[in-house]
C-alpha cells in the first residue's frame, strides 16, 4: 500500500447512465496513484452498478468508504464519500475546491442540470463550483444518439470550460478483451487529469 503524501484531490461522481465499469475502474486507478478522492453517486447509479457489475453500492457514506477501502486496499483517509444532500461537504463550496472533477458516467439529466446551473443535488453543486472557480470539470456522457438538446447542453458546458469526453473507445491499440476497451476511455480521462498510468499503448508507440 502506498502511504506517501497524496498529490491531487479529485471529485468523482457516478450518475445513472450506463457505463459504470468506466467509473469504477477510474476510481480504482485514482486510488492506486495515491490521489485523494471525494466520491459522490446518485441513487440511480446504485441501480446501474448492481445491474452492470453486480456491485451493491452502500447508501450510507461511511459504509461506502469501508466497502471501497476493502475492495481496493487503500488507506482509510484517501477516499471520502458524501451523501447526495450533504451540503457541508468540501465540494459544495468554492472556498475548498478540489483540483478537478469527473462525472463518469454522466446522464443527460445531470448534464442538463449542470448546464442550466441547477444545484438541487450535491453532484450538480460540486460541478457548478468547478466551473465558477475555473477548475477542470470532465463530463463523460454515455448515450446514443445525442439529440439537439443534448448537443446544445454539451456546447454550453464546453464554452463554460468543461471537457466533454464521451465514452467512445478507440481500437488502434488492438483490444483483446472488454477490460482493454474500458481502460482506453479511463486512460484518456487520466490524461486530462494529469494522472500517470500505463493502461494502454499510446498512438505511435510500440507495445512490448
Amino acid at each position: 500500500m502506498n502511504k506517501t503524501k497524496t498529490k491531487k484531490t479529485i471529485t468523482l461522481a457516478f450518475t445513472g447512465a450506463s457505463g459504470m465499469p468506466y467509473g469504477i475502474r477510474l476510481l480504482e486507478m485514482l486510488l492506486a496513484e495515491n490521489v485523494q478522492v471525494y466520491l459522490l453517486y446518485s441513487q440511480v447509479a446504485q441501480v446501474v452498478a448492481q445491474q452492470e457489475m453486480r456491485i451493491s453500492l452502500p447508501s450510507r457514506a461511511k459504509e461506502a468508504e469501508e466497502f471501497f477501502n476493502r475492495r481496493f486496499n487503500v488507506a482509510e483517509d484517501q477516499l471520502r464519500v458524501f451523501g447526495r444532500e450533504e451540503w457541508f461537504a468540501p465540494v459544495a463550496s468554492g472556498s475548498n475546491p478540489t483540483d478537478a472533477m469527473v462525472i463518469c458516467p454522466c446522464t443527460m439529466g445531470t448534464l442538463a442540470a449542470v448546464a442550466a446551473g441547477l444545484n438541487q443535488k450535491l453532484i450538480e453543486r460540486a460541478a457548478d463550483v468547478m466551473l465558477k472557480e475555473n477548475r477542470r470539470l470532465i463530463i463523460v456522457p454515455r448515450e446514443m444518439p445525442f439529440s439537439v438538446i443534448h448537443l446544445e447542453n454539451m456546447l454550453k458546458l464546453a464554452r463554460s470550460g468543461a471537457v466533454i469526453l464521451p465514452a467512445n473507445p478507440g481500437f488502434y491499440h488492438h483490444p483483446e478483451c472488454l477490460q482493454d476497451i474500458v481502460d482506453f476511455v479511463v486512460a484518456r480521462i487520466l490524461d486530462h487529469l494529469g494522472v500517470a498510468h500505463t493502461l494502454m499503448t499510446r498512438w505511435g508507440e510500440k507495445s512490448e
